[in-house]
């Protein structure tokens, strides 16, 4: 391939990764909070259980595995300059910036608040029995709060490429 036509190339592979991933990590954070947790309200104890033993870590291993694959591509399709710009909020970058700024609380919220509460939760990190509502609720908090912010971070996204003349010349 050419250099130009690589490069092309790279920023459709990232394109369409970040695309994907970011399918794949907000179709899961909403299918957490709109329809498992529901479900988990009404179910048995037993159900419960074989859906915290084989459903839950799984969904999770994808949902912040997802949301890493998102902030990555994201970061690779923005590129050395435009990554510098979108983040300081600067020119025409600053409005996939701010898009950028609520991913990237997104993606902490995952992986430093909701993944290791989650762990307890699970049982797979030891916690006393008085602990566990505790860390749940701080999980189930965070989760409400990203799926708060996915909706103008979607927002920012889109704007950035289909709002052309609306927020910059």
């Amino acid at each position: 391939m050419e250099g130009t036509n690589a490069g092309l190339f790279f920023q459709l592979f990232f394109r369409w990764g970040h695309f994907l991933a970011g399918i794949t990590w907000i179709g899961l954070l909403y299918y957490f909070n709109f329809v498992q947790v529901p479900f988990l309200k009404t179910v048995s104890a037993e159900g419960k259980a074989e859906a915290f033993k084989h459903l839950v870590p799984r969904a999770l291993r994808w949902f912040r595995w997802a949301a890493l694959a998102t902030w990555l591509f994201g970061a690779l399709l923005l590129g050395h300059t435009r990554f510098a710009n979108a983040f300081m909020l600067q020119g025409s970058d600053a409005v996939i910036g701010m898009g950028a700024w609520l991913g990237t609380i997104m993606l902490l919220n995952v992986w430093g608040i909701i993944w290791p509460n989650q762990k307890r939760v699970l049982g797979l990190v030891p916690v006393s029995a008085e602990e566990k509502p505790k860390c749940a609720r701080r999980a189930f908090l965070a989760s409400r709060t990203n799926t708060m912010l996915s909706i103008p971070m979607l927002f920012f996204m889109a704007s950035s490429t289909h709002g052309q003349g609306l927020f910059y010349p």
